[in-house]
């Protein structure tokens, strides 16, 4: 099976740190978000991810290429990189990858996380979506079904209709057919909202050409597509996955959990937490921090802060208050 992963978007919404890291590559609790959610296939699924393509945009450089190759050489894929410009919406970035869409393919965009307690069973459907019911589907595309098939699909309804909102995670049994639909679209130039080419368009005539398209509803859906929402989920990881913390490794610190330290770090003289997550090399002194992201190689001292976000290579000095600042920063009060 291949897992077709469209992420040629700049991350417009986390800047800065996408200024310099593509959003699926920035951390969540010491996993990149796009390997969180290879993670989640491989334990949720009944069969092996044997190659995954990665649907970059143009400026993306060789050592982006080496991360996400060895991410899949860690979970045994082979990796395949493909190339969207201009970004014309989700149906275009799946037919960057027409050269791959054969067999079983799963399409994942990688702007979410989920996860869910049962593995998916995909045997009889030609297409299964993976749904999250939610409390305002207006906000959503929704699907509506009857039973557990899936009838069509509505961009944000504002009369309800569905409240199992579609995460972005889609199963095809045969990716030529799948092919042949995001094609159909772009040589009929089939335009949605903003001019761009919507998968869902592919998908409607799939079900209208008599496809079985099945749900698979996940326990958890988390957004990482703004800097809070990335915040948020990092915050509710660190508290799922609750890192026992041995506070004795940092003199004149107390740590408040839950919270995740990564290796090297040094903090001294610190409240940590809760909900922080430190990357690794990172040091701090004579801080308080609560409900912050702080990256790789980072520098504090002196900092007071509740919801940031800072970036890897950073330095921060006598700041009070809430900062979002990106990579290779220094800043510095009084």
């Amino acid at each position: 099976m291949k897992l077709i992963i469209p992420m040629a978007g700049r991350g417009t919404r986390v800047r800065p740190h996408s200024h310099t890291v593509p959003k699926p590559l920035l951390p969540v609790a010491g996993t990149m978000i796009i390997e969180r959610l290879v993670e989640t296939f491989i334990r949720t699924l009944d069969r092996k991810i044997e190659e995954i393509v990665y649907i970059l945009g143009p400026d993306f450089g060789q050592d982006i290429k080496d991360q996400l190759s060895a991410m899949s050489d860690r979970h045994d894929a082979k990796a395949t990189f493909r190339v969207q410009f201009p970004a014309l919406g989700t149906a275009h970035a799946v037919a960057c990858a027409s050269d791959d869409l054969e067999g079983e393919v799963i399409v994942a965009f990688a702007d979410t996380l989920f996860d869910s307690k049962e593995t998916f069973n995909i045997e009889g459907a030609d297409s299964v979506i993976w749904l999250k019911r939610v409390e305002d589907p207006s906000r959503f595309g929704v699907a509506v079904h009857e039973g557990e098939t899936i009838t069509g699909f509505v961009e944000k309804p504002q009369e309800f209709i569905s409240d199992l909102a579609i995460i972005g995670v889609y199963y095809f049994k045969d990716g030529e057919e799948l092919k042949r639909q995001v094609n159909r679209v772009i040589d009929e130039d089939i335009k949605g909202p903003g001019g761009e080419y919507f998968l869902t368009e592919a998908l409607d005539n799939m079900i209208n050409e008599g496809k079985v398209f099945k749900i698979a509803t996940v326990d958890e859906w988390l957004d990482c597509g703004t800097l809070p929402a990335w915040l948020e989920t990092t915050g509710e990881i660190v508290a799922k996955e609750n890192q026992q913390v041995d506070e004795s490794k940092y003199p004149g610190s107390t740590i408040i959990s839950p919270v995740f330290i990564a290796d090297g770090v040094q903090i001294e003289n610190c409240t940590i937490g809760p909900k922080v997550s430190i990357e690794t090399d990172t040091t701090i002194k004579n801080s308080k921090i609560d409900n912050t992201i702080i990256r790789d190689h980072a520098s504090l001292e002196g900092v007071e802060t509740s919801g940031s976000t800072i970036g890897a290579h950073t330095s921060v000095r006598n700041v009070t208050g809430k900062i979002d600042i990106g990579d290779h920063s220094s800043v510095e009060i009084g």
